[in-house]
């Protein structure tokens, strides 16, 4: 096809196997597609497309991708506002025309499977490395594992008392994202084995439990609450906006999916890096505050002291 069709936050451009939709850098365009940039979409990621009237004098062309087929769309779960949909092209009402002619043209481009789900991601996830601030800790992504760093004020005794984290994503089984424009939203990473409950149409992948041909993995134990989970950070007003934690979510989510179905590799062995000192005795120091103010018993604070002496 090869042609452009310029909308409102968005230019569409049309070749022979994909839409590359490119999102504009103005101050009226959502932060999400600003963050996103620009998108490539096979016709194979999309389920059909629908034209539609819109607010204020215009018309919505709308791409609607295969479940399954865009990592950041499973990540949302369905939580994303319509001004934020990457997949809409808000056009003057005057284009509806052209408008229709490129519906039907893309339309004739879909493939026979366009009425199934996805068996892969088709869409590119975001790319790391990346990093966000929530309200209890800063989480970053470095494409291959990801880690929650606490901040004093924020964070529950429970995640101090456990420490930084950092999760492989060869250890996870998906991610779930409660937008921060709702009520106690968050990021949540969700291990191998762990008993949250798994939506696969949302952005939750994988088992419950891992089953074998020998067996079954034990299910663990895990915070009914966010705010005392060491695999979850928590947002709140002004953190993990969903410019910045929804891409982020998609990545870790994209990451897994492809981890889980590439062949195991050794690992290599790797020096174990040291920790600052500094660092270690701002930690030990919090440690005593939680213990004087009772929040940490005398067998937790000396357990706990010993850990973090261990890795000077």
């Amino acid at each position: 096809m090869g042609d452009v069709l310029a909308g409102i936050h968005a230019t569409w451009e049309f070749d022979t196997d994909s839409v590359l939709i490119r999102y504009e850098r103005g101050i009226r365009t959502p932060r999400l597609l600003q963050s996103l940039r620009e998108r490539r979409v096979p016709h194979a990621a999309l389920s059909s497309v629908t034209l539609t009237p819109g607010r204020r004098g215009t018309v919505v062309l709308r791409a609607v991708p295969r479940p399954g087929a865009d990592p950041l769309l499973e990540a949302a779960a369905g939580q994303l506002k319509d001004g934020c949909d990457p997949y809409r092209l808000v056009l003057p009402a005057a284009r509806e025309t052209l408008a229709e002619y490129y519906a039907d043209e893309l339309r004739a481009c879909l493939g026979a499977g366009s009425g199934e789900p996805a068996d892969r991601f088709l869409v590119a996830a975001p790319e790391a490395p990346m990093q966000f601030k929530a309200y209890d800790g800063r989480a970053g992504f470095d494409g291959e594992r990801i880690s929650f760093r606490w901040f004093w004020t924020g964070a529950s005794s429970e995640k101090w008392k456990a420490g930084d984290q950092t999760f492989p994503v060869t250890d996870l089984c998906g991610v779930e994202w409660r937008s921060p424009e709702g009520l106690e939203g968050y990021l949540r990473l969700l291990p191998r084995g762990s008993d949250a409950v798994v939506h696969t149409s949302g952005g939750l992948t994988g088992p419950t439990t891992g089953g074998t041909a020998t067996g079954v993995q034990p299910v663990i134990p895990r915070p009914a609450r966010a705010d005392q989970d060491p695999a979850a950070v928590i947002f709140g007003l002004g953190y993990g906006p969903v410019h910045e934690s929804l891409p982020f979510a998609a990545a870790v989510l994209e990451s897994v999916r492809r981890k889980q179905s590439a062949p195991p590799a050794a690992a290599p062995l790797t020096a174990a890096a040291r920790r600052d000192p500094a660092d270690i005795a701002e930690r030990i120091h919090h440690l005593g505050e939680l213990h004087r103010a009772g929040l940490v018993t005398d067998e937790e604070f000396s357990a706990k002291k010993a850990q973090l002496l261990a890795e000077l």
